[in-house]
């Protein structure tokens, strides 16, 4: 059977770590405008606010807010389908709270859709991808019941302006990452609720699970809207999916990492279901914490369920129920380097065959169509005399993921709409804030503090995924070097 011949085959970046122009025309600060530059083992920091000296590499991104039109000829050159971004929230409504949007930013998004649609490319649109302006997360983020007014009015603002250019809609990027409690980054980033010393565990917690239900409020609303605004509209969720095995068949680690797959389902079983599983209901209880809920809060979340659902997907992991060191900073408690996996230069094992259980688990408990719409490896790239830069590696790795995409399709029956590539240009790495760690089929001449000429080059797997679009995945073997 192969790939379906509407298969949405495409790339997939966010505003923040590509646009850069972070305060022209009108644009005001977000969230990621003041996390510093990191390193593999070296965290990002979260500054209070803009700081003299620091290092802001999603300020400058890739100056793609200047160079859209040059970069969209490379996409259309591969042949996308689609191209999945997002808009800044804080390009609309600078602080959040304004009365009335930016002009400036709503005419340079429709400019940049309707250049996708020239080119052949479906825009798929991520709603929320961690650009909530700061004032909002000052105000404290989506644990402030108000934000939920907030992301309501840019949400319909956005999409009754490109109702006729945007068919695919995401509400909100790798909700279920916030569920690493124990960091800072996510909780910032998802819910812009800003880290306070003072806070004890449990406060903590209490914060995240209060912004995590007005999440789902705020989510339900708007795939409301979004169906009256245009009935057409596919507005999905998207989940961080990194399956979780147990390091042996005894019943004791099946069991666990049963549990902790919970917090990846968890979102999922909201956003389809619309209702609160009973293993969530018994932790609140258990744990002590007091979600504060609207009267009809149940009934929105009830009503506002998601068309399809969307996936970003890198790696697996593997846990033992025994006490261990956690494994590599990932932060899941019993978590095993699983010795059958070869791992990335940043420690994300490599399981292609993870993407087809993953696509799996997902249909048979949801039924719903699945996008993938993150996929991709970072890696150390360096230019050879010529410029060119031959990454077989990444070649390899996209190859075999495809390859599971195709049998979950063909034996297993899911019904995937498109798959599209993380980073297909190389762009500000989210974790660490790095240019070195590169994802992109375009190479981008900058380095990790923005110096260099930014000029763009086709990487052998450029012209692969070319090829790979053409026969709409039937040809995965290594393609020439010249185009």
């Amino acid at each position: 059977m192969g790939f379906p011949d509407n298969f949405l085959w495409g790339g997939a970046v966010a505003a923040h770590q590509l646009e850069g122009a972070w305060n022209e025309d009108g644009r005001g600060p977000s969230i990621c405008d003041v996390l510093t530059g990191g390193a593999h083992g070296v965290a990002r920091r979260i500054t209070d606010g803009v700081v003299p000296g620091e290092n802001y590499p999603n300020q400058r991104g890739i100056d793609y807010y200047h160079t859209f039109r040059e970069d969209d000829a490379l996409f259309q050159e591969m042949g996308f389908k689609c191209f999945r971004t997002s808009i800044s929230w804080s390009r609309i409504f600078p602080n959040g709270d304004e009365e009335e949007p930016n002009e400036e930013g709503l005419k340079f998004y429709e400019r940049l859709f309707e250049d996708y649609r020239a080119r052949g490319m479906e825009p798929v649109v991520t709603l929320s991808h961690f650009e909530m302006p700061l004032h909002l997360a000052k105000m404290g983020g989506f644990a402030n019941r108000e934000v939920v007014d907030y992301y309501f009015k840019f949400a319909s603002t956005v999409m009754d302006r490109y109702k006729d250019l945007v068919k695919y809609w995401l509400t909100f990027n790798e909700v279920n990452n916030q569920m690493e409690m124990h960091t800072e980054i996510f909780p910032y980033t998802n819910s812009g609720i800003i880290p306070n010393p003072k806070d004890d565990w449990h406060t903590v917690e209490q914060k995240i699970w209060q912004a995590i239900h007005n999440e789902f409020v705020a989510s339900a609303l708007v795939v409301q809207r979004g169906h009256q605004i245009n009935p057409d509209f596919q507005i999905g969720c998207m989940l961080a999916m990194v399956p979780i095995y147990p390091a042996t068949c005894k019943p004791e680690d099946v069991m666990h990492a049963e549990v902790l797959m919970r917090d990846r389902y968890l979102f999922g079983d909201v956003y389809v279901n619309g209702e609160y599983p009973c293993y969530l209901l018994n932790r609140w209880d258990r744990e002590g914490f007091d979600i504060a809920m609207e009267p009809g809060d149940t009934d929105i979340i009830a009503a506002g369920t998601v068309d399809f659902i969307s996936i970003s997907y890198y790696m697996s992991a593997a846990v033992s129920a025994e006490k261990v060191p956690e494994f590599d900073g990932h932060g899941l408690p019993g978590q095993v380097k699983n010795p059958y996996i070869k791992a990335t230069d940043w420690g994300w094992q490599i399981d292609p065959v993870g993407l087809r259980y993953v696509l799996c688990s997902l249909f048979e408990r949801y039924g719903k169509p699945i996008f993938i719409v993150e996929n991709g490896i970072g890696m150390y790239e360096t230019p050879d005399s010529d410029g060119y830069i031959a990454d077989d590696a990444r070649i390899d790795y996209l190859r075999s993921h495809i390859e599971q995409v195709r049998k979950a399709i063909d034996y297993d029956g899911v019904p995937v709409i498109g798959y599209t590539v993380w980073g297909c240009i190389d762009v500000i790495s989210f974790g660490t804030g790095e240019m070195k760690k590169r994802y992109g089929m375009i190479y981008v001449d900058a380095d990790d503090n923005g110096n260099g000429s930014y000029k763009r080059s086709r990487k052998k797997s450029f012209y692969w995924y070319r090829d790979v679009i053409s026969s709409n995945g039937e040809n995965l073997g290594t393609a020439d070097d010249e185009a």
